[in-house]
């Protein structure tokens, strides 16, 4: 399933990108969506960096079709591999489960930027994988806009 989303922040590029190269934001994120567990990693490397969010989360909200599949917690592992301070490949896998992200994140802008993921939502179960894939979809929608949320907090000068 093809998914892409915006977020929008007033500030430059060059602001949003130390805001997700800062762990301490990260972790901000991962209280936010109501993570049980988490560790955070960024490794700058020149103008790229490296940044693993793993998680897991409640299976809150889930239908009953899709619990058998994920249980009562969902672990989300999260790789962001930027070449430079406007984007690179993303990758969210769901450890010990068939559904996997594979995308780009990237920033643009002047003084606004959008920060935009593109990408593809697989889920390989016979039968009901495509209703699976959406649920992946929007399950990465709401933890995008709980993301937005305390990314304009951050900015705003709420750290």
């Amino acid at each position: 399933m093809r998914f892409t989303h915006e977020l929008t922040y007033d500030a430059a590029p060059e602001e949003v990108r130390a805001m997700v190269a800062d762990p301490a934001f990260r972790e901000r994120v991962c209280e936010a969506v109501h993570a049980s567990q988490h560790r955070v990693s960024v490794d700058e490397a020149g103008p790229g960096m490296t940044v693993v969010v793993d998680q897991t989360q409640p299976a809150r909200g889930i239908p009953s079709f899709a619990r058998k599949f994920v249980g009562d917690e969902i672990r989300i592992v999260q790789r962001e591999t930027w070449a430079d301070g406007s984007g690179g490949s993303l990758t969210l896998e769901i450890p010990g489960k068939p559904g996997t992200f594979d995308g780009t994140v990237r920033l643009a802008g002047d003084s606004t930027t959008v920060e935009s993921f593109e990408g593809e939502v697989t889920v390989r179960v016979p039968l009901v994988g495509g209703r699976l894939e959406g649920l992946v979809g929007d399950l990465f929608r709401a933890a995008l806009q709980a993301e937005e949320r305390v990314g304009r907090a951050w900015l705003a000068g709420d750290r």
